[in-house]
């Protein structure tokens, strides 16, 4: 039940994540709002055993770290790739954009080819390791953005303003 749960809980917020890039999110000024998900994520890769495998455990350990990094790659790439614009005013917006799709789309492939290896070895690690990387994944992007929407500025009442990225 508890590998179940996993799965619908980083199912679901595979696509709350999706559905959300495809339309414009107010980046928020500060708080810790933003801590939320990544806190819950962590709390449900943690709270049972098999994050590593009984029987491979320095493989599996790897695998996880492996996994961790690709979050974190996963994390920066979504957030170089969304477009980052602020509205006259003042308030900062971010969309995903093609870019950030194929950077999700070539996370999970090689999240499935690290999967495939593991099993290829007799590695059984459970979703607790896709939860920490989702985890990882939106800490990054949120830091990520952070920096970048500092540089955005507002170009005059009426016109857009996007960051210098984006304006190249």
């Amino acid at each position: 039940m508890s590998t179940l749960i996993d799965v619908l809980v980083a199912a679901a917020v595979v696509a709350l994540i999706a559905a959300r890039q495809t339309r414009p999110q107010r980046i928020a000024a500060g708080g810790r709002r933003w801590l939320v998900l990544p806190a819950i994520l962590v709390v449900v890769a943690l709270r049972g055993p098999g994050l590593l495998g009984a029987h491979h455990q320095a493989l599996s350990a790897g695998l996880l770290g492996a996994e961790l990094v690709v979050g974190l790659l996963m994390g920066a790439g979504w957030a170089a790739t969304s477009k980052i614009w602020a509205e006259p005013d003042g308030s900062l917006w971010s969309r995903g954009t093609r870019a950030t799709a194929a950077v999700w789309v070539l996370g999970i492939a090689v999240r499935f080819g690290l999967a495939g290896l593991g099993a290829l070895q007799g590695v059984h690690q459970g979703t607790g390791a896709v939860l920490l990387a989702l985890a990882a994944s939106l800490l990054v992007r949120r830091g990520m953005l952070a920096m970048r929407s500092r540089a955005v500025r507002p170009l005059g009442a009426g016109a857009p303003a996007v960051s210098p990225k984006d304006r190249v």
